[in-house]
């Protein structure tokens, strides 16, 4: 259905931007009843929700006036996390009530305030910020809101959970009692609807999402993979997909800062966000993605919010979401405004079992793989430059020229040649990956998985090898050499180019150490083994037999006949079989004089003074 009329001057607005039908929230909140309404809005990331409260607060904005009057105090304050959400929402509004003659400031945390201070002193309609400074302007009477008609929360849920709760709170009491306040939230927790009962008045609740499909347009994916080479991951799943443009994102800023750099030495065009960084640092580095100067940019969940970047087209989780919100804003920056996008996950075998547990809170199925390896991948590049699309390209007579010259003076083996060099030259290489295990599914699991060419799957993390699925191996190391598993593990993952899942038992002897390795990694571990400058020799190996097994319990003992035990252990015998326990009673002992020390009678000594003393009080008391 087509937009209903709100205002003459934003109907313009939406024509011109080619704004043809409304989202599911945006056709909620501009249902009749709702008009002049408080609002409780749930609705998840990309859904349009800031055009929906923007058309939503018209009305009580403009009422039946073609334009804004002159600026004063503002009329409305909308309220976001972040400050590129901030950015954001005032990007968006400048468009739709750019008719209307509003002035629309903003105030966030990173900018000059001296300059956000001298706009709102010359007259503002809308003001967009975030809670630490709209609080700041607030208490150095910057920031009139004694003429504030709607008040709008945007992402609250986020807000409460960075602990904007006070400065949201001392905000809103500075508001008139008799203004619409809009709260859009992802969810309606707890901490929301008492927010929402102490400073809204018979709100309307408007659910917008949709329970039985989370992101219709995003392909979830979940990448198993060894914990040491979760850089490795990111660079070919960043070379498998192609996206024009590809977010990164870590848990922290180290992790940003790390993974940034190791990126930029492969040859990706990267930038980065994180809460160190000024304001200007991120709007240069979001203006890189948008121009196209930067294909990657890796963040911490600062930049899960409010973001919309053209052509994002893969989300990649290098280190797993704090929460089912997390995961959701995350993965909600692809996948906007009818696009397709894919959202991946890699997943260390130790951080599995969170990763289903977010993606079933979450209510998405993800397809769970290996991460794409280099053959893969080589044979991915192969195909794209053998696509159509590659040579449909338009191509100018100056390059028609150049082309016709190239064929006669060289071969068509040479040309094609030196294109195939010149492309991969631009493109990073892809690393060498293992699947440390085959996907059985988040639910039950099968005690033996076959591939699809009979042979044994990769064993989950956690399941024990059989004896069927491993080979042994020996080091020249034993407990006369303090082996111990601690640190004998580390040492075959280093040498072996494997991780943990993939080591079974593992036998100390006086002389030697023996172990088990899975199958589907033998050759790959033997190739690496040998290819190691170690002083630890690793060999292959029989399994230990029982003789040798019980022999090594006595390592360093010299091995004794029964008959030539140094003692005999007494056999237990049970309490109720033992011979009753006679106590003597008691009697006391004789004196010297023959008589029992009992019968002595007590004498006490008689008293002696001290020489001086002569009765009454002592000399040293006198």
């Amino acid at each position: 259905m087509p937009f209903p009329a709100v205002h003459p001057a934003l109907d313009r607005a939406l024509i011109n931007k080619g704004y043809a039908e409304p989202t599911p929230v945006q056709a909620a909140v501009l249902e009749g009843e709702h008009a002049e309404r408080d609002m409780l809005v749930s609705a998840q990331t990309g859904s349009g929700k800031t055009v929906a409260f923007g058309l939503a607060a018209a009305p009580t904005l403009l009422g039946d006036k073609p334009i804004f009057g002159p600026g004063g105090a503002p009329l409305c304050l909308a309220i976001a996390p972040t400050r590129e959400l901030a950015m954001q929402v005032a990007s968006e509004l400048q468009w739709l009530y750019a008719d209307s003659g509003a002035k629309i400031a903003t105030c966030v945390g990173g900018m000059d305030a001296r300059r956000e201070a001298r706009a709102l002193g010359f007259g503002v309609h809308i003001v967009v910020g975030t809670p630490g400074r709209l609080k700041d302007h607030i208490d150095r009477g910057n920031l009139d809101l004694s003429e504030l008609k709607v008040a709008v929360l945007d992402e609250a849920d986020e807000m409460l959970d960075m602990g904007f709760r006070e400065d949201l709170e001392f905000i809103l009491d500075q508001a008139p009692a008799e203004r619409r306040t809009l709260l859009f939230s992802a969810t309606i927790a707890r901490d929301i609807a008492t927010l929402a009962k102490r400073y809204q008045k018979d709100a309307v609740r408007i659910d917008a999402t949709d329970k039985t499909r989370q992101h219709a347009d995003i392909e979830y994916r979940a990448y198993r993979i060894a914990p040491n080479e979760i850089e490795h991951a990111v660079v070919n799943t960043l070379r498998w997909f192609e996206a024009p443009r590809a977010m990164v994102f870590c848990s922290t800023r180290d992790s940003v800062r790390h993974l940034q750099s190791s990126l930029l030495e492969r040859g990706f065009s990267t930038v980065s966000l994180s809460g160190e960084m000024g304001q200007r640092e991120r709007t240069d580095a979001l203006q890189s993605l948008r121009d196209g100067r930067a294909r990657v940019c890796v963040a911490t969940d600062v930049a899960a919010r409010g973001l919309d970047l053209p052509d994002l087209g893969l989300v990649i989780h290098a280190e797993l979401p704090m929460n089912r919100a997390g995961l959701l804003h995350r993965s909600g920056r692809t996948g906007r405004a009818g696009k397709k996008g894919v959202s991946v996950m890699l997943v260390p075998h130790s951080r599995r079992r969170k990763a289903e547990r977010l993606m079933d809170e979450a209510g998405v199925d993800a397809v769970w793989s290996g991460a794409p390896t280099f053959d893969e991948i080589r044979k991915a590049d192969e195909g794209r430059l053998l696509s159509p699309e590659f040579f449909e390209a338009d191509v100018t007579d100056e390059d028609m020229i150049v082309a016709k010259r190239m064929i006669a003076e060289r071969t068509p083996d040479e040309i094609a040649a030196a294109l195939v060099r010149l492309l991969r030259k631009e493109q990073p290489a892809p690393e060498e990956l293992s699947d440390p295990g085959a996907d059985r599914g988040p639910a039950k699991r099968d005690r033996m998985v076959r591939n699809d060419d009979g042979t044994a799957a990769q064993p989950w993390p956690g399941e024990r090898l059989g004896a069927d699925d491993v080979v042994w191996f020996r080091m020249d190391v034993g407990r006369n050499k303090n082996a111990d598993p601690k640190w004998l593990i580390p040492l075959i993952c280093r040498v072996g180019g494997i991780s943990k899942p993939q080591i079974g038992a593992i036998r100390t002897f006086p002389d030697e150490t023996r172990f088990e390795i899975a199958k589907t990694h033998e050759k790959a571990f033997r190739d690496a083994v040998a290819a190691a400058n170690d002083e630890v020799k690793i060999t292959p190996s029989e399994a230990p037999t029982p003789g040798s097994m019980k022999a090594g319990r006595f390592a360093g003992k010299p091995r004794r006949e029964d008959g030539d035990r140094p003692f005999k252990k007494t056999p237990y015998k049970r309490a109720d079989a033992r011979p009753p326990f006679k106590k003597k009673p008691w009697a006391p002992k004789a004196a010297e004089g023959g008589k029992p020390s009992g019968d002595k009678p007590f004498a006490k000594k008689p008293f002696k003074p001290k020489p001086g003393f002569k009765g009454g009080k002592s000399k040293s008391n006198g």
